[in-house]
């Protein structure tokens, strides 16, 4: 089992001002960056493309710039290891804007963003390994919601040693096919059943990037997360079908070694990760308990276990992959058909992922994963006998 979880976690008082400043500025661009990006996957279009390289090519500079200084610094001998992570992970933020950024054709300008894409979840897992040294950083990866508690979703000390971020069978391959990826959050105390999101990634990409998609949610909302990856370039929709056989096991694997509520298994996924997730909910006895299928095609499957299952369908209006017609068509197939479907058009959605629309797929799926609402200030009580 290949882990991220060996985080480095620093003292940084002890730094002049100097360094303080550098890397103050860096962490800024580095997550204004990576917030940046975060939209342009949410808006990306292959007839915006040049927009969208427009409009990040700012980000690029600045944070080249503010790179430049935190490498150019000689960081104290204990400070050098964390010196190199950062380093690692703004080189690998910035290669990922200009591979974006770079002139090229629609089907190269495609290429390019599956690339960049990668680059920028890369940056993501070496900012997570350092997050206890750095307080932006962890509150950069949990919801809005939770940062002023997030020593209870995060703590220093957890109740557990097997919780964090583990990427099995990766150990020489950091993308090797027909592996997965798993985050158990680190308030997990193996007290009670979690709720476990399996989250499927499209065509031509892995689950080790796919699993950035629900990380935030995870963390704030303590269920656990696998993100699987499909043993080809895609997953089994026609033909045998290889990947059905591995998640089984998967799961199996998961449920040996962490508490699973059976009761509340969630399989998502995105294109063809939502279309082989529709497979699945037609399957006789699936080991889900409900699905949410993003930007996806219903495959031409027997329908005949379709009833009662339980599918939240998310598509853009403006799909240029599954035009919206088809997603309304395939749902009209399947609510005829006897299932429990719900299918959200987003207006201005192309195909794409809507990070947005997670909390109301976790909602719709089990209330109890709604974001925890600010604590109520206790009400002071008059002429009481208490």
């Amino acid at each position: 089992m290949d882990d991220s979880n060996k985080t480095s976690q620093l003292d940084l008082a002890g730094l002049d001002d100097t360094c303080r400043e550098v890397l103050d500025l860096l962490c800024y661009d580095l997550l204004a960056t990576l917030d940046a990006f975060e939209l342009t996957e949410r808006q990306f279009d292959p007839g915006i493309v040049s927009y969208l390289q427009e409009k990040l090519s700012p980000f690029a500079d600045r944070l080249e710039g503010s790179g430049k200084q935190f490498h150019s610094i000689s960081p104290p001998s204990n400070f050098k290891l964390f010196h190199d992570q950062l380093n690692d992970a703004t080189i690998n933020a910035t290669d990922a804007l200009r591979i974006f950024g770079a002139p090229a054709g629609l089907e190269a300008s495609l290429i390019n963003f599956r690339k960049a894409k990668r680059k920028i979840c890369r940056t993501r897992e070496k900012l997570f390994s350092l997050r206890r040294s750095l307080p932006t950083v962890n509150r950069f990866l949990i919801e809005a919601a939770v940062h002023e508690r997030i020593d209870e979703f995060d703590p220093d000390r957890p109740p557990r040693t097997d919780v964090g971020l583990f990427h099995v069978g990766m150990e020489e391959d950091p993308y090797a096919r027909g592996r997965f990826s798993l985050y158990v959050p680190e308030s997990y105390g193996g007290y009670q059943a979690w709720p476990l999101v399996i989250a499927l990634h499209g065509g031509f990409s892995h689950g080790r990037d796919f699993l950035w998609t629900w990380f935030r949610e995870a963390r704030s909302r303590r269920f656990i997360l696998l993100a699987p990856s499909s043993h080809e370039a895609t997953w089994s929709i026609t033909g045998i079908d290889v990947d059905s056989a591995t998640l089984n096991k998967t799961l199996e694997y998961i449920a040996e070694r962490w508490k699973i509520d059976k009761n509340r298994i969630l399989l998502t996924g995105i294109s063809d990760g939502a279309t082989y997730a529709l497979s699945r909910a037609l399957d006789k006895q699936p080991p889900f308990t409900a699905f949410a299928p993003v930007s996806g095609v219903l495959p031409p499957f027997d329908l005949r276990n379709a009833k009662d299952r339980r599918i939240y369908w998310v598509h853009g209006a403006f799909d240029w992959m599954f035009p919206v017609e088809r997603a309304r068509q395939d749902y009209t197939i399947l609510k005829t058909a006897g299932a429990d479907i719900t299918l959200r058009v987003i207006d201005d959605l192309s195909h794409t992922y809507p990070r947005e629309q997670n909390d109301r797929i976790l909602t719709w799926f089990d209330s109890s994963l709604a974001l925890p609402t600010p604590k109520a200030a206790k009400p002071q009580i008059r002429n009481s006998n208490i």
